[in-house]
């Protein structure tokens, strides 16, 4: 099984978003779980590769050869993919993965989610491949991926998705709920 993970080649201003990612990786590794990610060695990207590589699990990246210089490689992966271009990693990716996990990141991340998200409404996976929203921290309380939420329920209200296309991208708290997508 393999989890494609969508994150923030930056950090963020605290280590929250960093905490959530090696959280993350480390129980991917200890539930032989895969990771496929966009091949990155820095930012939440190389925090989620890391505890997956330290803790003995296997890192598939895929980079675009042109982001070398903004994106930085993760020297360490267990297999590295380059490709020519966006369209072609998240090609990979979608192939490669089972499900996926958005955490915090910036307008590349939400990009992917929500083309996945899109491919998965039009049936252009072979199989509908869940989405998850991972907010760490105190259950219930509001967290990274709380706004998106509202939104997306607030697309559903106001009838540009229908509300069965809604449970194609859910926030949850807890990784557990996370790996729970690849029973």
């Amino acid at each position: 099984m393999a989890l494609g993970v969508f994150c923030g080649s930056r950090a963020g201003i605290d280590d929250s978003a960093l905490v959530l990612a090696r959280e993350l990786g480390g129980a991917m590794a200890a539930s032989g779980i895969d990771l496929v990610y966009g091949g990155a060695g820095i930012g939440v990207m190389g925090a989620v590769a890391d505890a997956v590589l330290d803790a003995g699990g296997r890192v598939i990246g895929v980079i675009p050869s042109g982001l070398f210089s903004h994106e930085v490689p993760h020297r360490g992966l267990t297999e590295r993919i380059e490709v020519a271009d966006m369209h072609e990693r998240k090609r990979t990716m979608y192939a490669r993965s089972d499900a996926f996990c958005g955490l915090p990141g910036g307008y590349g991340t939400l990009e992917e989610l929500f083309e996945a998200a899109t491919w998965t409404q039009l049936g252009l996976h072979e199989r509908p491949k869940p989405i998850a929203l991972l907010d760490g921290g105190a259950p219930g309380s509001p967290g990274f991926w709380s706004h998106l939420e509202a939104f997306l329920d607030t697309m559903v209200a106001a009838g540009f998705a229908k509300p069965e296309s809604r449970s194609i991208v859910r926030r949850v708290e807890t990784v557990d709920e996370v790996l729970a997508l690849l029973d």
